[in-house]
């Protein structure tokens, strides 16, 4: 004893030593030896007992407490009963004593070994174990500890880790689910004394129904329903929600003495847990429902506020348990599998539910909002609209129908309640809830007309109501203080600002809507749209010219601040009018055809005033504001026409047949391009010029009419563009205008016969602009001027960059085109192919510059390959293979910069696209490309943990199996026929191939290794690679150990379903062979396992040939293996005393 005294003074020493801060980290490394030496010697376990019990030291208590868990956790299968016994015994008495003394983190580290103890020996050798711990929750001293074991042991018995067999994990959660009913019993026992402990406080008689003296009648029109001030609906609620036997006082008690409320948040906690992984059923009562939603109604106090019956303020612990039992609630609410007897439960859920929905939508007396949401607790908040969000998305299906669940009466509160959220996350979730609803209806009356009209009748007024509301939301008329508090500058990660989003979410939903009612909402949004559209047009009058400055001549504040929120307004509408154009077209083009006409009319006339008034300019430094104001109404309603495009498309086709609607979409188009094609100049704002770029890009190729190049806007247009004038215009408005220009002499025109394309003209006209474009770079064609002037070779790389993005554009955008159109572009381009191919071996050195070449012929290549012809590709890829030499690529690899990585990566997808082209021209390089591959590239990337360049390599290696498979395998009608084996050819570079893929399994990457689990698993869909002689009796076998031993380590868990679906598709080759010889072969291999174990997993993996039974027994197979392998890791025996 008096050594183990010693020992302990020594163990505190050190341990105060290693967290001192002054301590050497040298000198915490040899502590922390000393200990982990102590921790292995035999039975150190007891002197852990005696420092545990003798000691006040918070650090030594810990590590006593670590050993005992590394005890129990390794080595307890190895130790005698009596010491388990021993161990048991002492754990339970210490914690028992001391539950209330230790800090608790180490009472809950006591509770975990106690849980972890049951966890390997209950019922067998600690039958007591969970007896005890209800015994503890029955005992009012002890039901805190009771609580926080029975919680503690939900979590490591229900759903285990992985140091326990399959069969054991099975067998522990059929015990746990044996005592649910007696646990959900206790622990409703718990919250109910608690509730009774203070109910004397409470009067017997119920205080008078808020909704006294109004109407019961439920015959009101249901759009009084739909409104932001007081809820109109008290009446529908005082009867909506009864329900026989199950009424429930949601009334909240005086706020609970602190040790109540600790023990109802222990309570409620281990409920929810308990909730997470029962299954509904009987075991969950009326009463005990009833219960949980009575804590429920603590969130809706507000914190302060005085209760019904007593003087005392609620607090925030109170409402602290109402979010706990709203958890539980949401718990049993996620389930989707809801069997028949529990419906009626989930009723008085929703019931009680509403009851609270009710009363948090209530105005509040405290608040001078009047919303008592802003009261509330945020995170309550949260967890109410989460049980509303569980219960549209997956139970409303369940109830619509339900006569004792109005759904009407329920949307009037979930609209009041989403209008009343007092954060916009709050309101983004509302929205969503909103969202789903709409969902559901729309794929409930998906072409079912009479379904449609049925909705249509049901839910008008409140789908109506909920636009009229959000307009109101999002407009500045009604709601500028909020919406100027929104952030319009800083991007978030989709590239939007605070308002943006705002706006997005809000005109989403009513896009959503309008699919259910178009002219509704069309009607809806068009009037305000008309009456600050009406302002805006009216503009032009108040402009008058200071020493040669235009100005508005408005100078009131309050006009001024009018005129901003009508304008930021304006912007917002004609955004929603734009999203409303899908209704437009397609099949509803001639029903509604007259509105669209008039709609589009109006945007056109607005561009056309803006771009002749060009309110844009103004300036003035009192009107900053509005400045911006006007750019953005201009850019909204150039943009707001770009989806009209179709609407024009179809317009355009209708109307060749009569000269008289000829004429007028000729003139709406002409019109509108007179307005656009002069917003281009540098003195635009930017986001002007972007939206007239995009909207001219829209115009060319949806509606492509054959007249443009008859406008002098438009020949102006190309003019200026060949003359360089725009040279200096923001690069993405570049980009999109010259597209623009090269498309509409590339793209056929719509409604035009191909005998009157005039082809030939566009073509001229095309290579002529595309020489004048690229003058510059044609200029690098002598590259005697180039090499070896590294001078002359800077000056000329933004050259390259500039015009070759341009091009790449241009490339790309006929790829998917007809042919005439992929033959103008290459013709167009020839010269700039040629000069590229001659200078690469210049800038071969370069990444930079490379890299912007290979973007070059690679968009060639996608897109032209035909038009290039054979042997032009063959000079072009021989190229490459001879400047792209084995050392070559190795120093382009040993790059360190990601431009050199993006080269190789487009070489091989240059390769890529030759080795797929199924015609014999081609697949003369494919030798050449599999040795570039596997004796050039592999060997540099294979070793390199970065996974730059594996993705593509091995899209490159999947290609070549997938399509030059009879490369390999020489196969026959006949040898199929006679079920004789093909002939293997190549075979070196098949088993090359193969191995690379095996290596790829062995690294780290995620997205690699999908990708080839994928690649394999296709191969043998299309070949059947996995009944291939050399796959199978030389492969397979590794394959699948590599596979197994990949579950074992968990190193890819993520793909552990990918994984056992290979494995069964490769076992399933013959299933004999896989459980007589791969098996076994692979337990023999398998260190850290003894024969017996060995024998008991090969037993244990039943033989069943069915994929799911295959997958349950491989997991169990996988589980039980690393359960073998961790029991014997055993500790060696030795002593070690601290002096």
């Amino acid at each position: 004893m008096a050594g183990d005294a010693s020992s302990l003074h020594s163990l505190e020493a050190l341990m105060s030593e290693f967290f001192n801060v002054t301590t050497s980290n040298e000198r915490k490394r040899q502590i922390e030896e000393l200990l982990n030496q102590f921790s292995q010697t035999k039975d150190c376990w007891k002197q852990c007992f005696f420092f545990l019990t003798n000691t006040k030291n918070e650090y030594v208590m810990m590590y006593c407490l670590t050993v005992l868990e590394n005890l129990i956790n390794r080595q307890w299968v190895g130790l005698s009963a009596e010491d388990k016994s021993e161990i048991r015994v002492m754990l339970n008495r210490y914690l028992l004593e001391n539950h209330t003394n230790v800090p608790v983190f180490i009472r809950n580290k006591l509770v975990k070994l106690v849980v972890d103890v049951g966890r390997i020996d209950w019922p067998h050798f600690y039958p007591d174990f969970f007896s005890s711990i209800l015994q503890l929750i029955q005992q009012s001293e002890t039901t805190g500890l009771g609580l926080i074991l029975l919680h503690t042991a939900s979590e490591e018995l229900a759903v285990p880790r992985e140091d326990l067999s399959m069969s054991r994990k099975e067998e522990l959660y059929k015990l746990l689910l044996h005592q649910v009913p007696a646990i959900l019993s206790l622990l409703n026992n718990v919250l109910d004394m608690a509730l009774e402990k203070h109910r004397h406080l409470v009067s017997a008689t119920p205080p008078p129904s808020p909704t006294q003296g109004e109407s019961t009648s439920r015959k009101q029109q249901p759009r009084f329903l739909f409104t932001d001030s007081p809820l109109k609906s008290d009446s529908f609620m005082s009867d909506m929600f009864k329900s026989q036997g199950n009424s429930v006082q949601l009334e909240a008690l005086p706020p609970l003495d602190t040790m109540t409320q600790e023990l109802c948040a222990l309570t409620l906690n281990c409920l929810s847990h308990f909730f997470s992984w029962i299954p509904l059923s009987t075991f969950i009562t009326p009463s005990l429902l009833s219960t949980i939603f009575h804590f429920a109604g603590f969130g809706c106090e507000t914190a302060g506020s005085r209760t019904m019956n007593s003087g005392a303020n609620f607090n925030s612990t109170s409402c602290h348990l109402g979010i706990l039992a709203m958890n539980c609630v949401n718990e049993l609410l996620s389930k989707n599998c809801v069997p028949q007897e529990f419906e009626d439960y989930l009723l008085q859920m929703f019931q009680q539910t509403f009851c609270l929905l009710q009363k948090l939508t209530k105005d509040s007396s405290t608040c001078s909002s009047g919303n008592r949401l802003t009261e509330l607790d945020e995170s309550y908040v949260d967890k109410f609209t989460d049980f509303l969000r569980l219960f549209v998305s997956i139970h409303l299906r369940r109830f619509e129908s339900n006569t004792q669940f109005p759904v009407i009466e329920f949307l009037a509160l979930l609209f009041k309640y989403t209008f009343r959220q007092p954060s916009n996350d709050g309101f983004y979730n509302c929205l969503d809830i909103w969202t789903t609803f709409l969902d559901y209806l729309l794929t409930k009356s998906k072409g079912r007309q009479d379904e449609i009209q049925a909705i249509v009748i049901r839910y008008k007024d409140a789908l109506t109501s909920l636009i009229q509301h959000i307009l109101q939301k999002l407009q500045f008329k009604y709601n500028q203080t909020q919406l100027e508090e929104l952030d319009d500058e800083t991007l978030d990660y989709d590239e939007e600002t605070e308002w943006q989003h705002f706006l997005r979410q809000c005109l989403e939903l009513i896009a959503k809507i309008a699919e259910l009612l178009t002219a509704e909402t069309f009607q809806i949004m068009y009037e305000p749209f008309q009456e600050v559209m009406e302002i805006y047009i009216g503009l032009e009058q108040y402009v008058m010219t200071v020493d040669g400055k235009r100005r508005l001549n408005i100078r009131g504040e309050n006009d001024c601040r009018r005129l901003h929120c009508s304008l930021r307004d304006l912007s917002s509408l004609l955004q929603g009018l734009g999203r409303l154009a899908d209704h437009f077209i397609a099949d509803k083009f001639a029903k509604r055809f007259n509105d669209g006409k008039v709609l589009l009319e109006r945007l056109i006339h607005m561009v056309v005033y803006g771009t002749r008034v060009k309110l844009f300019e103004l300036t003035s430094t009192e009107q900053t504001v509005l400045q911006t104001d006007l750019i953005e109404v201009h850019a909204q309603a150039l943009a707001a026409i770009k989806p009209f495009a179709h609407w024009l498309s179809r317009f355009y086709a209708e109307s060749q047949d009569y000269s008289e609607e000829r004429e007028k979409f000729r003139k709406l188009v002409t019109t509108l391009l007179d307005a656009t094609t002069c917003l281009f100049d540098l003195e635009i704002p930017v986001k002007i010029s972007h939206s007239a770029a995009h909207l001219l890009l829209s115009l060319v190729t949806t509606v492509r009419p054959n007249f443009l190049l008859e406008i002098p806007c438009v020949q102006k247009l190309y003019n200026s563009a060949t003359q360089g004038a725009f040279s200096k215009v923001n690069i993405e408005v570049q980009v999109l205008l010259y597209r623009s220009l090269s498309l509409y002499l590339l793209l056929p025109w719509n409604n035009v016969p191909d005998s009157a394309q005039d082809w030939m003209n566009r073509a001229r006209t095309h290579q002529s602009f595309c020489h004048q474009m690229a003058a510059s770079y044609i200029q690098l064609k002598d590259t005697s001027s180039l090499i070896n002037n590294k001078t002359a070779q800077d000056a000329a790389k933004p050259v390259i960059t500039n015009s070759l993005k341009l091009m790449v554009d241009w490339i790309e955008c006929v790829n998917g085109e007809i042919v005439k159109s992929k033959q103008i572009c290459y013709q167009s381009l020839l010269e700039v192919v040629n000069i590229s191919l001659s200078i690469f071996p210049v800038f071969i050195h370069q990444p930079d510059a490379v890299e912007n070449l290979m973007t070059f012929f690679l968009a060639i290549f996608r897109s032209c390959r035909v038009q290039m012809g054979v042997s032009f590709t063959e000079q072009a890829i021989q190229t490459f293979m001879g400047l792209f030499s084995k050392e070559q690529l190795a120093e382009t690899i040993r790059h360190e910069i990601s431009a050199a990585h993006r080269v190789i990566e487009k070489f091989l997808q240059i390769l890529q696209i030759i080795i797929q082209e199924p015609g014999t021209a081609f697949k003369r390089f494919l030798p050449s490309v599999i040795n570039i591959c596997m004796e050039h590239i592999y060997p540099v990337i294979a070793e390199r943990p970065s996974p730059d360049m594996k993705q593509v390599f091995f899209e490159l290696l999947h290609e070549i199996l997938l399509n030059n498979w009879r490369y390999f395998f020489k196969g026959s009608v006949l040898k199929s026929l006679n079920n004789q084996e093909e002939t293997m050819e190549n075979e070196p570079q098949f088993i090359a191939i193969m191995q690379a893929y095996g290596q790829s399994f062995l690294q780290t990457d995620i997205t690699v290794f999908r990708q080839n689990l994928e690649s394999l698993e296709k191969l043998n869909t299309k070949w059947k690679l996995y009944q291939k002689p050399i796959f199978y009796k030389g492969m397979q076998s590794q394959f699948m150990s590599v596979l197994l031993q990949v579950l074992v380590h968990k190193s890819h868990d993520l793909l552990q379903e990918e994984i056992v679906v290979l494995v069964y598709n490769m076992a399933s080759v013959d299933f004999d062979r896989f459980y007589v010889e791969f098996l076994p072969h692979f337990l023999n291999g398998c260190e850290g396992l003894d024969n017996s174990q060995k024998n008991m997993l090969g037993q244990n993996f039943h033989v069943e040939k069915d994929l799911p039974t295959f997958t349950h027994n491989l997991q169990r197979f996988v589980n039980d293996l690393r359960y073998y392998r961790l029991m014997n890791s055993s500790l060696p025996e030795g002593s070690v005393q601290f002096s």
